[in-house]
């Protein structure tokens, strides 16, 4: 029963994280400039290898947080 309740809290509050590294794997100028838009008075540019970074660094904890929930369901 309490493995089951671990499952259940790891996959509700893991939710909101999925869906930010999603956001950031998609529109990562938006991600990397969110909240920080109003110390700039004009657009800033964000670096090809900024969001090189960040795509890729998104990709990798999507996977990562996959295996760890499927280990955590299968075992």
């Amino acid at each position: 029963m309490e493995k089951i309740a671990g499952i259940y809290l790891f996959f509700i509050f893991m939710i909101p994280m999925y869906g930010v590294l999603i956001w950031t794997y998609f529109c990562p100028e938006d991600s990397l400039l969110w909240g920080k838009r109003w110390m700039y008075k004009e657009e800033p540019e964000v670096s090809e290898g900024a969001i090189r970074y960040a795509k890729v660094a998104s990709l990798t904890v999507i996977v990562v947080l996959t295996i760890i929930f499927g280990v955590l369901i299968f075992s």
